[in-house]
């Protein structure tokens, strides 16, 4: 079963890329030379996105993170291995000088797109945002 789900080119992802692209942003993808393997990286802004689904990252609040009822304590390990590992990925970009954005999946299924994309815009171009997380609010 979890040999079929995609880490990377997800619809979320396609869909921001898509969006940035248009924006005259220009990117590398899923640079393994970095820790976490970003799905954006951009080198000109010193800049990295990474787009985590909610169920598998563990949004905090987020009515998509739910867990499965059976085999809970298999789901519940493989979690917290996943949120470690992006903390560590994290804090190992920031200690190395990237600034860091994390976009949630649920953006994409609530329909803020467009207001996320002018969230990555300020980002990207601003040098004083060193790590950011969209939505801020944890109520998807």
């Amino acid at each position: 079963m979890m040999s079929a789900i995609r880490s990377g080119n997800t619809k979320p992802e396609m869909m921001l890329r898509k969006m940035l692209h248009a924006r005259g942003f220009r990117y590398r993808l899923h640079d393994s030379k970095l820790p976490g393997k970003p799905d954006l990286v951009f080198p000109r802004y010193h800049a990295v996105l990474f787009v985590h689904g909610c169920f598998w990252h563990r949004h905090e609040g987020c009515k998509y993170a739910t867990t499965p009822a059976s085999n809970a304590e298999f789901w519940q390990d493989k979690f917290e291995k996943n949120v470690a590992r992006d903390r560590r990925a994290i804090d190992a970009l920031l200690a190395a000088g990237w600034r860091v954005g994390v976009v949630w999946e649920c953006l994409f299924k609530d329909g803020n797109v467009d207001r996320t994309v002018e969230e990555l815009v300020r980002f990207l171009t601003s040098a004083d945002i060193h790590y950011m997380e969209l939505p801020s609010d944890t109520a998807s």
